[in-house]
């Protein structure tokens, strides 16, 4: 059969992301240290926007046809009514290559709200690791739970909260959480989004071609300890194996990695900056923006003139058009984080009354879907708007994350936020007997009569998380 070649046309509708929506994203998830050197980067490049030093006024807008100084300035908004009257089509640079009517201004924001709430960009490992989840052939459902999952990656490389409680959370089954959790721990860097060391031993190792039964894995399962004393006699008689070949298992454990994460560490200080305080206005705690830390921006009325400037040349109208495009974006994409991290925050105070008057005792259970709920978005606009953002408050700062808890049940019926059952059990260990410590059951069950029932496991893991040694490490004599 004789075979030909022929070019065929064909059209087919494909939803592509401007640069602009991209920055969009990223100024809503980055905290405001970051933000403010986005912003400076974006003041030296774009000639149209300008830093409003604190105390410049804003005049009234002058609409006669005379002359007027082209260092004035004007409202904000009366800026952007002007841009919009010069050039109707302004709006193609917000929704370049959009699939809807650019006169569709309810379609295009439904458009901007789903990208929102779809895409996201983290810095360093978790940039790395959303970047492969990108790249997985995975339904859409599933990267929302594999976006939820990398949020949770600590810098290590290891999750950091329980699957079943991220269950509660989120709403979403636990085991096709765990199904994605599998697809993650294939990523790079091996053993990324282990939930111990000895899972991410067992990745890494699964890596190196060693299966369960491998004196390798069994030394990791059976005689961590022992290994980390260099018992190898002990080990070897324990397994039936030589010691030689207990130090060979116990050479190529020891070239594990167990931070996988640290690869992509830097060296560096990290500064907090709380971009919300809480405080007290009539008895009732209120949230106050932390806007003194963020460079108030405007769009420079020189250019405005200069493009209205029938002597300007066509390629340079062009090239201002697109900067003010670019500057009006950027001054709405702040504006639009800043609202939504208020509308949030506003919800977690006026829920957590109690938490910032009597203290963590009486943190209540709160999940991102109720918060969602609350304010109008989806639930990971509220995961990615509250990533490595800090609330001042009366009882110290906290990550904003901090306040999204599931809780335990009482005997009364109502709930109990896990952070304040953690809070209750480092003050009994802080108070107990040190010749006599506390066990996790002794625990539990003092926890039993102050009507919160927990189990001695759950016990262990809150234990664990607040690094505080067994009861038999803890004992002095």
């Amino acid at each position: 059969m004789a075979q030909s070649m022929s070019m065929v046309q064909s059209q087919t509708l494909q939803q592509t992301m401007a640069p602009q929506l991209r920055q969009s994203l990223e100024i809503l998830q980055i905290p405001m240290m970051e933000l403010n050197t986005l912003i400076q980067q974006e003041v030296e490049i774009n000639p149209t926007l300008e830093v409003q030093a604190p105390e410049d006024s804003i005049p009234e807008v002058d609409t006669s046809d005379e002359p007027t100084d082209l260092s004035s300035e004007m409202d904000l908004q009366d800026e952007f009514d002007v841009l919009a009257k010069i050039d109707g089509d302004l709006q193609d640079y917000f929704f370049q290559d959009s699939i809807y009517d650019k006169t569709d201004t309810a379609r295009s924001s439904e458009r901007q709200q789903f990208i929102m709430d779809s895409i996201t960009s983290e810095e360093t490992l978790h940039e790395h690791l959303l970047f492969q989840l990108d790249l997985s052939d995975i339904t859409d459902e599933d990267k929302v739970m594999g976006e939820m999952l990398i949020g949770s990656i600590n810098d290590d490389g290891y999750l950091t909260i329980e699957l079943d409680e991220l269950a509660d959370s989120t709403g979403y089954n636990v085991v096709l959480l765990k199904d994605v959790l599998t697809i993650i721990q294939d990523f790079h860097p091996t053993g990324v989004g282990a939930r111990n060391i000895t899972e991410c031993l067992h990745l890494q190792l699964e890596q190196a071609g060693k299966h369960e039964n491998s004196v390798e894995w069994r030394i990791i399962d059976e005689h961590f300890n022992d290994l980390g004393r260099k018992k190898f006699t002990t080990i070897a008689e324990s397994l039936k194996v030589s010691v030689e070949t207990v130090k060979d298992a116990a050479d190529l454990i020891s070239r594990q990695n167990p931070k996988p994460g640290n690869i992509f560490a830097e060296d560096r200080i990290e500064y907090i900056l709380p971009e919300v305080f809480v405080e007290l206005d009539d008895n009732e705690y209120v949230v106050v923006m932390n806007e003194d830390s963020l460079p108030q921006l405007r769009i420079s009325s020189y250019y405005r003139k200069l493009i209205q400037n029938p002597d300007t040349p066509k390629d340079t109208i062009k090239y201002i058009k697109e900067k003010l495009a670019s500057s009006k974006f950027l001054i709405t994409s702040i504006e639009q984080r800043q609202n939504t991290l208020k509308n949030i925050s506003t919800v977690i105070v006026e829920e957590q009354q109690e938490f910032f008057r009597n203290g963590i005792k009486n943190l209540k259970p709160m999940t991102m879907q109720e918060v969602a709920d609350k304010v109008g978005v989806h639930e990971t606009t509220v995961s990615r708007a509250v990533s490595s953002k800090y609330m001042q408050t009366p009882n110290g700062i906290f990550e904003l994350r901090y306040f999204f808890t599931t809780g335990l049940q009482t005997a009364d019926g109502s709930s109990v936020s896990n952070e304040s059952v953690k809070d209750m059990i480092a003050n009994m260990i802080e108070d107990e007997d040190t010749s006599k410590p506390l066990s996790d059951q002794v625990i539990a069950d003092i926890l039993k009569g102050k009507g919160i029932n927990v189990a001695r496991r759950t016990v262990a893991k809150y234990r664990i998380k607040l690094k505080i040694p067994s009861s038999s490490m803890r004992r002095s004599d």
